[in-house]
């Protein structure tokens, strides 16, 4: 099974290429995929499958229980061969329907190979959490195939509608399914299902079960939900074939057909998806006489036939499953060839309107034929399938209880429009439209009409494996006790009200049928549009409704937004504090002023740098020059990692002071595009606001800390850490070999947003490229020079004239200098003192950082410290230089670098494992070295050396961007060059 879904993931991923390189005949190894994955199902003994399912688990999230588990029993291996059986079908059906000039195709063929695939992941689940991962799934995907037509704002509004309904069922689905697996303390839906809890279920299950069949509903399309499936019809018809014949929709009456053991104890429950499936049945029968596009016909036809199987289904007894998963498998043999059918005739004659269309029958004989043989299965016309499938679904509420004969009687008023809306779909696509031309006669290929064929032809054979069939099915059904009569699948039923009902049903259907006209003009009589006024339309017609609680939704944002998104971030920040004041206030009050094992402090020195901190920060709030309260909050940085360093953690004290010093600088860079000074604030009211919310935050956290350390009650894992950072991290150094080896997962992912907040702020700043040219030294011209004086300038001229090409192309006019590019800046910009501090601190900086990145193991550092410094050495060539002294220093594009790093600490995840080891794994070799002796070489250190990198790219990218590029900018500004 796993084979199986990594094959639809494998070939969904390769559908693009596949498309780019072969055209629409992609589809065809495309198409093999479902189609071995049905070929392997049908090999199964399905009927061994009832006493002994297949299971298969691997553990996913542990912690919370949660396994990929997958389940294959009779129901799950019909739901499984239908959506991969009818996915391949479709799949062939679409090398001959699109063209090769269609756009977007390649990602339409990746996204219904993944469509189905999650479909048959949907039914293989056995564990909850997975089941909504593929449930949400297919909601994804169908609303990317729903909108594939982009520019049409129907598909873009079908997509929504279908993406809105369906998701707000699927949540409320999960939290119904959490509530059911933490009653039977299980998330194994066969355990939940045969659970001894259902026998006395109270209110709490009940809530919990209605939660689960609001998700099946509004997938299903059950009113009052119906209304998006009629508009997914704006999709290309192959996907409406699968969409509405194998996928999605049949997934709400699957996880009826699933919930069948918990639903025999709540005959409420079922009372209430029988009515709602009757509604829907009828209701979607009549809307669908009154359409005159052939397509949409049959999406209310199908809104029609979900209803009718959520019915039965919903009823939850031995033999109404059985003939519920018959009606099941009737539906998707004569669903699909009806919309590709519906395709051939659109792109053969251009039209799917019934009143143009005329003659198709003469000139598409083949087409017709498919078309009436499923329409006819569809009307449960004997001896095809679908009738077979009808008769034992009445025999099954016949033979029930009171209310399933009434049940019978709305699903006999349902089956007459069935036959009815058949009529209308065979007269109208293939009978011939008055007053109107007969259409050309078109060449359509065997690939085109195969595969429609292919799947009517089992209308017809299915009738005659009646006894197979049934014996699979029961396999299912045998879940619930047998009650009464048996019902069995039979081409020649028994004489009774069953039957009677049946020819009741296709007698009133022709009578519909020959009264058309009349039938129609009560229909436009009736109709609400007809005399309803808008505000009554809204109310009743569940489009409309749910278009306007979208406008109600939007409006109530627009006038709730503007309250709390101002655009001003002083007043977002003080809501975010205010919210987090009143929550955590209320708990605060009930709890003791302090906890009783306070300690004040641990050493005298806290009693110094504490002070030190809180006047900066005081400070640092009443400055109105923003580059002091830079400054004012670096101290506060700087006396935290005094704190750390006193309480003995050198490793995350070097690392603070390393990071607060990078951040002043990248925050003195951002300062040049900034006012010198703060706004003012003329309102004392809300200057003492301020400091309310600023004070009131403080005590909080600092309670909020206090009692964090008061609440442990395990011993710390520090001291554990000590001897297995050695022992098996082969390290002295806890915090690195914890960063870089037992976390190493977290690290991994640090680094990752660290390369997402570079590229977010290169992208800020370089509007137009990602990455500018590097401009060297040797490139610039004999009188460039960045930040010089205009010619009024009152400095002497000689002065002014200097070479800052290299000393053997300038000669003797070139000037001495301490740093490559210290010429390209004015002599009034340069700082000689820094010039020379620079000179002799760089390399020392430099292998300063590679010490600390090689003895990060078991010394204070590590690559992320080891990056620091090497940034800081970067960003001091800047200062002194410019940016083409930062050019000279680092030739290379800060994207170069980080990506560097990063491939470098994939492939330190991805070696081991590909050696034979687990992703990640760490291994010590010992060498021997002349001269220093023994050394040991953790596998780590590639890990570290790729966080070294991203580190240094970041710092490279902001003093790129921060710097340099502010600094162009500027020059362009004031006109300077």
């Amino acid at each position: 099974m796993y084979s199986m879904l990594l094959a639809h993931l494998v070939a969904a991923l390769l559908g693009p290429l596949l498309v780019r390189l072969m055209g629409r005949s992609a589809f065809f190894p495309l198409a093999a995929v479902p189609a071995a994955s049905a070929i392997w199902l049908a090999t199964i003994d399905p009927v061994a499958l009832a006493e002994n399912p297949l299971e298969i688990s691997v553990p996913w999230i542990p912690a919370f229980g949660i396994d990929l588990a997958f389940r294959l029993d009779p129901l799950s291996w019909v739901m499984a061969l239908i959506a991969t059986g009818i996915g391949a079908i479709v799949l062939l059906y679409c090398a001959r329907y699109f063209k090769n000039t269609e756009p977007g195709l390649g990602r339409f063929a990746g996204v219904l190979t993944a469509f189905a695939g999650a479909m048959v992941g949907l039914v293989l689940s056995d564990d909850v959490m997975v089941l909504y991962t593929f449930w949400e799934l297919t909601t994804v995907f169908s609303y990317l195939l729903v909108g594939h037509y982009q520019e049409k704002q129907a598909s873009r509004r079908a997509a929504m509608n279908a993406l809105i309904s369906t998701t707000a069922g699927g949540l409320a689905m999960l939290v119904g399914l959490l509530m059911v697996a933490a009653e039977a303390g299980s998330l194994r839906l066969s355990e939940i299902v045969a659970s001894q809890m259902w026998s006395e279920a109270g209110p709490f299950l009940i809530i919990a079960v209605l939660l689960i069949l609001a998700g099946a509903t509004t997938k299903s399309a059950l009113v009052p939900t119906h209304f998006w499936l009629p508009g997914a019809m704006a999709a290309p018809t192959p996907v409406s074939a699968y969409l509405h014949a194998a996928a999605m929709v049949k997934a709400g009456v699957y996880l009826i057909l699933r919930m069948g053991p918990a639903l025999t104890h709540l005959e409420i429950i079922t009372m209430i998806i029988a009515a709602l499936g009757a509604a829907t049945m009828i209701l979607g029968g009549w809307r669908a006489l009154r359409q005159t596009d052939i397509k949409l016909l049959l999406a209310y036809g199908t809104v029609s036939q979900l209803g009718f199987l959520s019915a039965v289904a919903g009823v939850a007894t031995h033999d109404a499953l059985l003939a519920g998963l018959a009606m099941l498998i009737a539906h998707a043999v004569f669903k699909a060839p009806l919309f590709m059918v519906v395709g051939i005739i659109d792109k053969k004659f251009g039209t799917r309107d019934l009143r143009v269309l005329s003659g198709v029958a003469k000139v598409a004989p083949m087409v017709a034929v498919i078309g009436i043989v499923s329409a006819a299965s569809m009307a449960a016309v004997p001896p095809l399938y679908g009738f077979v499938a009808k008769e034992a679904l009445f025999t099954a509420l016949w033979y029930g209880q009171t209310w399933h004969r009434i049940l019978l009687i709305a699903l006999v008023v349902g089956s007459i429009l069935t036959v009815a809306y058949s009529w209308r779909f065979v007269h109208g696509a293939f009978g011939t439209a008055p007053g109107a031309p007969a259409v050309q006669k078109p060449t359509i290929p065997v690939l085109f009409w195969l595969p429609p064929a292919l799947v009517a032809v089992l209308s017809v054979a299915l009738a005659a494996l009646t006894g197979p069939l049934e014996t699979i099915l029961r396999g299912f059904s045998s879940v619930l006790p047998e009650t009464g009569q048996t019902v069995h699948l039979a081409v020649i039923p028994h004489l009774g009200v069953p039957l009677l009902a049946s020819a009741v049903a296709l007698g009133v259907g022709v009578l519909a049928c020959l009264a058309a006209k009349p039938l129609a003009r009560f229909q436009k009589k009736v109709s609400p549009q007809s005399w309803a006024n808008e505000e009554m339309l809204d109310r009743i017609d569940s489009e409309r409704a749910f278009r306007r609680v979208m406008r109600l939704v939007d409006s109530a944002a627009v006038a709730v937004t503007p309250l709390f998104q101002r655009g001003s971030l002083p007043y977002t920040l003080g809501t975010m504090l205010l919210v987090l004041i009143a929550l955590v206030a209320p708990i605060a009050v009930s709890l003791s002023p302090v906890p009783d094992n306070l300690v004040l402090f641990h050493h005298p020195v806290e009693l110094i740098v504490l002070p030190v901190a809180a006047l900066a920060a005081l400070g640092a709030a009443r400055s109105r020059r923003r580059l002091r309260a830079v400054f004012l909050i670096s101290v506060t940085g700087y006396a935290v990692a005094v704190l750390f360093l006193v309480a003995g953690s050198p490793d995350v004290a070097t690392t603070q002071v390393l990071v607060e010093t990078a951040m002043t600088v990248v925050l003195v860079l951002v300062l040049r595009r900034l006012p010198t000074h703060f706004s003012r604030r003329p309102l004392k009211i809300g200057a003492w606001g301020r400091w309310a919310i600023a004070i009131s935050t403080a005590v909080v956290l600092c309670g909020a800390a206090l009692y964090a350390a008061d609440a442990r009650y395990l011993a710390p894992l520090g001291p554990g850490l000590i001897e297995k950072a050695y022992t098996i991290g082969g390290g002295h150094n806890v915090v690195n070999v914890t960063l870089v080896d037992a976390r190493v997962w977290d690290t991994m992912g640090e680094i990752s947003v660290l390369l997402v907040v570079a590229t977010g702020v290169a992208s800020l700043i370089f509007v137009t490229r990602r990455e500018q040219s590097i401009s060297r030294v040797r490139d610039l011209d004999t009188d460039t020079s960045i930040w010089k004086r205009r010619t009024d300038s009152t400095l002497p001229q000689n002065v002014l004239d200097f070479d800052a090409r290299p000393e053997e192309v300038a000669g003797g006019n070139r000037w001495r200098t301490w740093l490559s590019a210290g010429l390209t800046l004015a002599p009034e910009r340069r700082m000689v003192v820094l010039e020379v501090i620079t000179r002799i601190a760089f390399p020392l900086m430099m292998m300063f950082s590679l010490y600390l990145l090689m003895a990060g193991h078991n010394l204070p550092g590590g690559g992320f410290a080891g990056g620091l410094v090497a940034g800081l050495a970067l960003a001091l060539r800047y200062l002194a230089g410019g940016r083409y002294e930062l050019s000279e220093a680092a030739p290379v594009q800060a994207g170069f670098v980080l990506g560097i790093g990063m491939a470098i600490a994939v492939i330190a995840g991805v070696l081991p494992a590909l050696l034979g080891g687990s992703v990640f794994s760490t291994v010590t070799p010992v060498v021997q070295v002349p001269l220093l002796g023994e050394l040991h070489f953790p596998s780590a250190l590639l890990f570290d050396t790729g966080v070294y990198l991203v580190v240094v790219g970041v710092i490279l990218d902001f003093l790129r961007s921060l710097g340099a590029q502010i600094d162009q900018q500027q020059e362009v500004e004031t006109d300077v060059r």
